[in-house]
């Protein structure tokens, strides 16, 4: 019964922490000056897109950057995920020697998976500065 008692409580102040961090988190976020109004009053590219001495406008590189943008978002998530994963397989492993083995595996992996994407990245700015100038 004091068992039950204490993991209740425990599960209460687990959530309140929970709903503080977020509604601080909210807050904060609400304050960012996103850009959105400023793109709903002038819209975006239309007439005032400039061009590049190619022919390409604007418009195009900056999307596909918003892209490259999104996507290592995406990948740095990923790794996140991967890496507490393999913290708690780690954790609760109990001594089972496959278990941490696993983890630590999964952890090893990770890394070198982000440390590749980020190589790929700063080829890519490398290579992608040469040409732009």
């Amino acid at each position: 019964m004091i068992f039950n008692l204490i993991k209740v409580k425990r599960f209460y102040i687990l959530l309140m922490v929970f709903v503080l961090f977020f509604s601080i988190s909210i807050q904060y976020v609400a304050a960012i000056d996103t850009g959105l109004d400023t793109t709903a009053q002038k819209g975006y590219g239309g007439k005032d897109a400039t061009v590049i001495p190619k022919g390409i406008p604007q418009e195009i590189p900056g999307t596909i950057g918003k892209i490259v943008g999104a996507g290592l978002a995406f990948i740095g998530v990923l790794f996140l995920i991967l890496m507490i994963y393999g913290g708690f397989t780690w954790m609760l492993a109990r001594g089972n020697e496959q278990e941490v083995t696993r983890a630590k595996d999964l952890i090893y992996s990770a890394v070198i998976g982000l440390v590749i994407v980020l190589a790929a990245y700063a080829i890519t700015a490398y290579v992608g500065g040469i040409f732009k100038q």
